[in-house]
């Protein structure tokens, strides 16, 4: 299967899509230690960056009744499928205006509208959920895709197990996309994980199983593209591996515990700065034009920010109505 070359204009969207994650989340970081500081409590907070290339080279390929089943790291997987970014603000800080409508927070993010079919906050448990929009698809003669992001750890949970080999024995379009970022919490991939590659798993169940360089959007957009077409084509699920790491500890409650060498070292592999040069190199923008991409994503943010600061907190009374809606 063949992949085209991304254009100049799909090439500076991939760009603006990895930057406006990477504010998204620096913002989230500095309203939660704020409020930290003067004693609210907001929850945890699993953050993405380091990781952007892998949810934007995926969701730019996909189509809206596509699908996508996220983790507890989702904030970015959320808005690369086209999460409206003032939506995504006002939940993670509890507003009425939020996705969720306030009742969700940080890992409950969903909207079915653009095919986002939710963050969780249990490990492997949007991998057996995968299965009802893909064989959803199937029944009503639909072409569409359902994507489940989920990180290595998840990958030695039975859930997976059990999602590959259903959607392999029935040749479900499903692509499955590890986000390898070496730690599941605080546990290193080699505790858990007896072999060099999650994606060498997808042997067992005779699927294709594809490792690419998470910090690559390209790379990630290449392994992406092929499967997608595999799986509209209906010959069934791909598994794909993602090596990459995040830059902040696992989330805003667990203290740092990695090696500091090991984050200098995948620090200076940050996916944005590379993607930037290399657009810069190959001609495709000018810093200027990057610089252009990060004020206009700034902007955006800090109007989000504003409009959430004007938002109504969710009426407590109301969340039996959101239940049933």
């Amino acid at each position: 299967m063949t992949t085209q070359a991304p254009s100049q204009g799909e090439m500076l969207d991939l760009y603006a899509v990895m930057v406006r994650i990477r504010r998204f989340e620096l913002k989230m970081v500095e309203i939660f230690t704020t409020r930290i500081k003067n004693g609210d409590s907001p929850g945890a907070l699993h953050t993405y960056c380091g990781e952007e290339a892998v949810a934007a080279g995926v969701c730019s390929l996909l189509r809206r009744d596509d699908y996508v089943f996220s983790t507890h790291r989702g904030h970015g997987h959320a808005l690369a499928k086209g999460a409206d970014l003032r939506k995504v603000v006002a939940e993670l800080n509890g507003r009425a205006t939020g996705l969720s409508r306030g009742f969700g927070g940080s890992m409950h993010l969903y909207d079915p509208s653009i095919g986002f079919m939710g963050t969780t906050g249990v490990v492997g448990g949007n991998l057996p959920l995968c299965l009802g929009t893909a064989y959803a698809s199937v029944a009503m003669g639909k072409d569409s895709v359902t994507v489940a992001f989920f990180g290595e750890g998840a990958a030695s949970q039975g859930s997976f197990h059990e999602s590959l080999n259903m959607a392999a024995v029935m040749h479900w379009p499903i692509v499955y996309v590890c986000e390898n970022n070496l730690y599941a919490a605080t546990t290193h991939v080699s505790v858990n994980c007896p072999v060099a590659n999650v994606a060498d798993r997808a042997q067992g169940y005779g699927i294709p199983g594809v490792v690419a360089d998470g910090n690559d959007v390209l790379a990630v957009r290449d392994a992406a593209a092929a499967a997608i077409e595999r799986a509209r084509a209906g010959f069934g699920p791909t598994l794909i591996e993602c090596k990459t790491y995040r830059h902040h500890p696992h989330c805003m409650v667990i203290p740092e515990h990695r090696p500091p060498k090991e984050i200098r070292e995948w620090r200076a592999r940050d996916p944005i700065e590379l993607f930037g040069l290399k657009l810069v190199a190959e001609g495709v923008a000018t810093r200027a034009d990057l610089d252009d991409i990060e004020a206009r994503e700034v902007r955006a943010l800090e109007n989000a920010v504003e409009s959430m600061a004007e938002s109504p907190l969710p009426d407590p009374l109301a969340v039996a109505d959101f239940l049933w809606a």
